[in-house]
């Protein structure tokens, strides 16, 4: 007799409890979990939450990391993007009381935190949203150490900088938080720029004993993470020890679910899609990602960024060949296992199965 096939997490409309004005463009936006679905929204520290929008013919998802401790209630931290569809309607209009679609908490940026531990978290612009659910969680513990390079613009651009101030008064020196500013001068050089490979050599040597790191964390622009990585190679760091979440925003939006007839032009591979235990076999083009055109037909499958970046459209090849075009979001034993990113692969093979169960 096989398995049931694992059930997706669905959407949830949750009230807003509180919405927080952190600067001119950002916001933390509190839900209200009511008792029945409270297992479902318990979260792990560096996770992220899946917003649904609807408006007409429209249905957008955009994933934003949780910044509360474990045990607070979920709390999304949000900066408007100029133009943004999602983010604009989140700083500007959402108020308590408002019902928003949102999912159960998902996201591998987190770890086994049951031992004590020695952090360092290297994060820049809303990249502090995660650290700050890690490192309130950590510190928590009475014995943990973190470490926080920020980067950011300016200061008025800082996101929870009066929350990170309570955290430094609370725990003393057990937390370090360095502010690295790009556009505005700050007493010393060594905190004015941006936070990059040559900066960040300078204040990992004046500040943390890398050798003794347990766990870095690295979350911000595609170049910092980047430039983090090197470093941390150059010096020795064990792969197992770096986590690293990109915050990605992509120059073309993701396209709205539509459920138009499907039709294809020029090659194509027939693509047996499951979810929630149901299998669909569709004709689909071989340049265009299987996310993309399968949901003409299956509205219901997962997705948020469509990036590569947050891992919401994970599922598993079990047939066929497929080339994945980006990964920000896969681990490479993932990747070896046959896991990819829908919204990043393209069918190369005749015919491929893509599972969302698996």
């Amino acid at each position: 007799m096989s398995a049931p096939a694992r059930r997706r997490p669905r959407f949830h409309p949750l009230r807003v409890a509180d919405v927080e004005r952190l600067t001119d463009d950002a916001v933390a936006v509190t839900f209200d979990v009511p008792p029945e679905l409270a297992e479902d929204y318990a979260f792990r520290p560096g996770q992220a939450l899946t917003l649904r929008r609807v408006d007409g013919d429209r249905d957008e998802r955009r994933s934003y990391s949780i910044c509360a401790p474990v045990g607070a209630p979920p709390r999304v931290g949000v900066r408007e993007v100029p133009g943004g569809f999602f983010s604009s309607y989140l700083v500007h209009e959402v108020r308590p009381g408002d019902a928003i679609e949102v999912l159960p908490p998902s996201g591998t940026f987190t770890a086994d935190l049951s031992q004590p531990a020695d952090h360092v978290f290297v994060v820049a612009g809303s990249g502090i949203t995660p650290a700050l659910s890690l490192a309130g969680t950590v510190l928590g513990d009475g014995e943990s150490t973190v470490t926080v390079f920020y980067g950011n613009r300016r200061t008025n651009t800082v996101m929870f900088a009066d929350e990170l101030a309570d955290l430094k008064d609370r725990h003393g020196t057990r937390l370090q938080l360095v502010h690295v500013l790009s556009r505005e001068p700050r007493d010393a050089e060594l905190t004015t720029g941006r936070l990059d490979g040559d900066r960040l050599r300078t204040l990992v040597g004046a500040f943390v004993d890398a050798e003794h790191v347990d766990h870095w964390w690295l979350c911000g622009p595609h170049g910092m993470v980047g430039d983090a990585r090197a470093l941390l190679a150059e010096l020795g760091v064990p792969a197992e020890r770096v986590h690293q979440e990109l915050f990605y925003v992509d120059d073309v939006p993701p396209q709205p679910v539509r459920g138009d007839d499907q039709t294809v032009e020029g090659p194509s591979s027939q693509v047996t899609v499951v979810l929630d235990g149901r299998s669909t076999t569709l004709a689909l083009p071989r340049d265009e990602p299987v996310l993309d055109s399968a949901q003409r037909v299956r509205s219901d499958l997962p997705f948020a960024c469509k990036g590569g970046v947050c891992g919401t459209c994970r599922a598993r090849v079990t047939d066929g060949e497929v080339e994945m075009r980006r990964n920000y979001a896969l681990e490479a034993g993932e990747v070896e296992a046959g896991y990819v990113l829908t919204c990043q692969t393209l069918p190369l093979s005749d015919a491929v199965t893509v599972d969302f169960d698996a």
